[in-house]
């Protein structure tokens, strides 16, 4: 695995623990459930259901530049902005998980 992945690994997985702790409080808890949902959905749209980990890394890096406009579009809740790398993090996690190359 490069540097570059290994990298992205562990920003996700940090950004998954914090999202976990965000969840935890009822008022945010559906609104961060939402925008997961669409960061998922275009993590789809960009990256298909076939790839690997260099590959989802590499959007990764370019992430901030549709992100914002996704959550924006579709699942804006009050005081979202500041949480949203923590969720676009989460969801490059979770979507990593179906990677060809993905080991735990």
């Amino acid at each position: 695995m490069t540097a570059d992945v290994e990298s992205a690994r562990r920003d996700w997985e940090d950004a998954y623990r914090r999202l976990q702790t965000a969840a935890q409080d009822p008022g945010r808890a559906e609104g961060l459930r939402l925008q997961l949902e669409v960061l998922t959905d275009e993590l789809r749209k960009r990256v298909g259901a076939t790839f690997t980990l260099r590959e989802l890394a590499s959007e990764y890096r370019h992430a901030d530049a549709w992100a914002r406009d996704a959550v924006a579009e579709r699942a804006a809740t009050p005081g979202w902005v500041p949480l949203l790398s923590v969720v676009e993090g989460a969801a490059f996690l979770l979507y990593s998980r179906g990677a060809v190359d993905y080991e735990p």
